[in-house]
């Protein structure tokens, strides 16, 4: 049984998206064992709460340093014992000590089809704002383990989504969520939980 810890930000919406999966099945040999959120007002950990899944908050606004958060926040995150951490629209910036304790056990969603839009500073909004200023015809989103840069470790799954005339960035974040993020997310856990994900040679190989 894979035991999965979510780490998240704000309304929860990918948790969401995992939660459903594991209760309807779709998603296999896997049980949610906890939420973390950096910010206590976030709708996420009142999802967790509905289905019965532990959570807690804990925020560098907490602590004297950002040392001090790390050392507080890994702890935080061992006390799960987790077998893969799922970033789902977490915004803060992961521990290096906490990368290299959970190699290639840390998976992030992201919203464009990575090497576009991604990087430092896009995030949220900002990537769907970016996307419709560059005129792209098509968008999605993808599924990669963490490693020290952002945004650059191998990536698992991508799915794209097609841009619309009269597209908003707000339209097309939502249609993104919908026909790529809340689809793949679970998937990448679901192959995760039953062995098919492996790493060679810095990218993610997936054995069907």
């Amino acid at each position: 049984m894979l035991e999965v810890l979510v780490l998240v930000s704000g309304g929860g919406t990918n948790l969401q998206a995992v939660i459903d999966a594991v209760e309807s099945g779709t998603v296999t040999n896997t049980r949610i064992t906890g939420v973390i959120s950096n910010n206590k007002n976030a709708y996420a950990l009142e999802r967790a709460k509905k289905h019965g899944i532990a959570s807690r908050c804990i925020s560098p606004k907490e602590f004297a340093s950002r040392e001090e958060f790390n050392e507080k926040f890994i702890e935080a995150v061992d006390a799960w014992k987790p077998d893969l951490i799922v970033l789902a629209g977490f915004l803060v910036v992961i521990p290096p000590a906490m990368i290299e304790k959970y190699r290639n056990r840390i998976i992030n969603i992201h919203p464009s089809l990575i090497p576009s839009f991604c990087g430092t500073g896009f995030y949220g909004l900002k990537v769907h704002e970016a996307a419709l200023a560059r005129g792209v015809k098509v968008v999605g989103a993808t599924v990669h383990f963490v490693d020290e840069g952002t945004d650059t470790g191998p990536i698992i799954l991508q799915k794209a989504v097609e841009v619309e005339p009269g597209d908003t960035p707000a339209v097309l974040q939502k249609r993104v969520m919908e026909q790529a993020e809340w689809k793949i997310l679970p998937q990448a856990i679901d192959l995760i939980a039953n062995g098919k994900v492996s790493v060679q040679d810095g990218k993610a190989v997936i054995c069907l």
